[in-house]
């Protein structure tokens, strides 16, 4: 007989309404320091030639890491249910300029 393992504690969470109907983006931006992963979300409007940042999100590396697989995880998911999702954009479409000004 296996010794009690203690439960690991639940964590509630709580969706407030103005952010449970969520951010349309169809870009994502990467960049990485050491420390962290910065993914800025952007929606890219045809014929507008400047887009704006819509949301971003800073994480740690190892938080990083359990994105990625647990995207991929979903993908597979995904296309298992509905099919393969096909990559219609392979290059991207857009010709980025970084921002100018100072910090």
């Amino acid at each position: 007989m296996e010794p009690d393992t203690p439960n690991p504690p639940s964590l509630s969470i709580e969706l407030a309404e103005e952010v449970a109907e969520g951010i349309y983006s169809n870009l994502v931006m990467i960049s990485h320091s050491p420390e962290e992963f910065v993914l800025d979300f952007i929606r890219v409007m045809p014929g507008v030639p400047k887009a704006r940042v819509k949301s971003r999100i800073v994480v740690t590396p190892g938080h990083a890491k359990r994105l990625l697989a647990a995207l991929a995880d979903n993908v597979q998911r995904y296309e298992a249910q509905y099919g393969e999702v096909a990559d219609v954009h392979p290059e991207p479409q857009v010709r980025f300029t970084p921002p100018s000004g100072e910090a």
